[in-house]
C-alpha cells in the first residue's frame, strides 16, 4: 500500500492532478462532492424524531455518517483503505471553505493523525497544480477555514430543521406538506413576497417635469429641471416656467476633470449580474458556463469562479506580462491599446491585494482577466490561466 495519498474532491478534478504530478505524491484519490452527512436529529436524541417546536441542538456536535447515492460508497471505501498505510495525506480539494470541510471532514471522521499537507491550486492546468504542490503548507495553518465550514454546516443542521419543524407545526395545521425554513431560500422569498406588495400597493401619482430648449450659436439642446423632489402640483411647475421664460444671457459651464479607477476584478454575483443585463442570462446558466471553463474537458480558461473576494495575491504580479502577451494574440483583445509594461495596481485600491484575501472564511471571487486564480486560505479571484492563453 502507498505510503502517502492525494484526496480531490471529484473525478475530473482527480484526473487533471494525475496528468499534472502522475504519482509522485501517491495515489491520486477523488471523493464526491461531501462523502459524509451529518446524523439526524433522531439519531442524536430519539426523542426528537417527534416533530415538535424545539431547538434540535444536541450537547456537542452533529456527527457524521457516510453520505449516499452515487458512487460515494465506492469512493470512501478506497479512501478508507488507503488511509490505514498512509503516513502522509495532501488534500487538493477546492480552495474554499466547502473544499476544505470535504477533505478534511474524511480525515476528521476516520480520526486520521497522520501528516496532512494542504495544496490550494487555483487554477486547474497542469503548471499551476504542479506549483501548488510544491508550495503545500501543513493543513493545520487552515484551522479556522475548518472551523468556519463545520460552524457553517452544523449552524444549519440546527436551525434550518428546527425552524422548519416549528413552522409545520404551529403554522402548517390544516395544510399539506412541509413548511421548509432556510438559511438562503427563506429570506431570499422574504425579499421577493415583499417587492411583489410593494407593486400590488403602488399608487400612481401624477408629476411634472419641466424641460427649457436653449438656443446657441451651435444650434439648441434640451435642459430638464431636475430638483430634489418632483414636482406635484401645477402651480409650482408653472412657477418654475414663468421665471425661465423668455430668458436671455450667458449659460454658466462647469468642466471639471476627474478620474476613474478600473473596475475591480468579477466576483460571481458581479459576473453573473453582467451576462445578465448582456446577454440576458440566468445565474444559473451563468455559473454553468463559469464552473465549465474552469474544469472543463480542454478548457480549464478562468479560475475557480465561487469565491466572495475581488483580489489576486501579489505572487501572480510576475505573470502579468506573459498573460497579456496572450490574450493579445486573440482577436478580441489585438485591438485593446496595452503600455509595453503593464501597470501593475496593488493594494486595497487595485487587483493584487494579500490582505484583501484573509477576510472571513465565507469569502470566494471569480475575475476574467490575467492568469491563474488566486486563492490564499479563503479568498480567490478567477481568471484566464496561462496554458490557455498562450495556445
Amino acid at each position: 500500500m502507498a505510503d502517502q495519498i492525494v484526496i480531490t474532491e471529484k473525478t475530473s478534478q482527480a484526473k487533471d492532478v494525475r496528468a499534472a504530478i502522475g504519482s509522485r505524491y501517491g495515489m491520486v484519490l477523488p471523493a464526491e462532492g461531501h462523502l459524509f452527512d451529518l446524523l439526524e436529529p433522531e439519531d442524536v436524541v430519539p426523542e426528537w424524531k417527534r416533530w415538535s417546536p424545539v431547538l434540535l441542538r444536541p450537547e456537542g456536535l452533529y456527527g457524521t455518517c457516510p453520505a449516499k447515492g452515487g458512487n460515494k460508497a465506492a469512493k470512501l471505501k478506497a479512501i478508507r483503505e488507503a488511509l490505514r498505510s498512509a503516513k502522509q495525506v495532501w488534500l487538493a480539494t477546492d480552495c474554499d471553505r466547502e473544499g476544505q470541510l470535504i477533505g478534511q471532514e474524511i480525515l476528521e471522521h476516520y480520526k486520521y493523525r497522520g501528516q496532512v499537507m494542504r495544496v490550494l491550486f487555483t487554477a486547474q492546468d497542469a503548471q499551476t497544480i504542479r506549483q501548488s504542490f510544491e508550495r503545500a503548507k501543513p493543513n493545520s495553518e487552515y484551522a479556522r477555514l475548518y472551523a468556519a465550514a463545520v460552524a457553517r454546516r452544523q449552524a444549519d443542521q440546527i436551525y434550518n430543521l428546527s425552524l422548519t419543524r416549528t413552522a409545520t407545526v404551529i403554522l402548517g395545521k390544516g395544510a399539506r406538506g412541509v413548511i421548509g425554513v432556510g438559511r438562503v431560500k427563506t429570506p431570499t422569498l422574504a425579499i421577493v413576497c415583499k417587492r411583489e406588495l410593494e407593486i400590488r400597493d403602488f399608487v400612481p401619482v401624477t408629476y411634472f417635469e419641466i424641460v427649457a430648449t436653449a438656443m446657441v450659436a451651435g444650434g439648441e439642446f434640451k435642459m430638464r429641471h431636475a430638483p430634489r423632489d418632483r414636482i406635484l402640483k401645477h402651480k409650482d411647475a408653472q412657477a418654475v416656467v414663468l421665471a425661465a421664460l423668455n430668458f436671455e444671457g450667458p449659460l454658466s459651464v462647469c468642466v471639471e476633470d476627474k478620474r476613474q479607477q478600473p473596475p475591480k476584478l468579477h466576483d460571481l454575483p458581479s459576473l453573473q449580474k453582467l451576462c445578465a443585463s448582456r446577454f440576458g442570462w440566468t445565474a444559473a446558466k451563468t455559473l454553468e458556463i463559469a464552473q465549465e471553463l474552469y474544469d472543463g474537458q480542454g478548457k480549464k480558461i478562468i479560475t475557480y469562479p465561487r469565491a466572495e473576494v475581488r483580489y489576486l495575491p501579489e505572487t501572480l504580479i510576475g505573470d502579468v506580462p506573459q498573460i497579456v502577451a496572450g490574450l493579445q494574440v486573440g482577436q478580441s483583445f489585438s485591438a485593446i491599446p496595452v503600455p509595453a509594461q503593464p501597470i501593475i495596481r496593488k493594494g486595497k485600491s487595485g487587483s493584487f491585494y494579500d490582505k484583501g484575501l484573509r477576510g472571513p472564511a465565507t469569502m470566494r471571487s471569480s475575475l476574467t482577466s490575467t492568469r491563474s486564480r488566486a486563492c490564499e486560505t479563503s479568498g480567490r479571484a478567477c481568471l484566464p490561466t496561462r496554458k490557455n492563453c498562450l495556445t
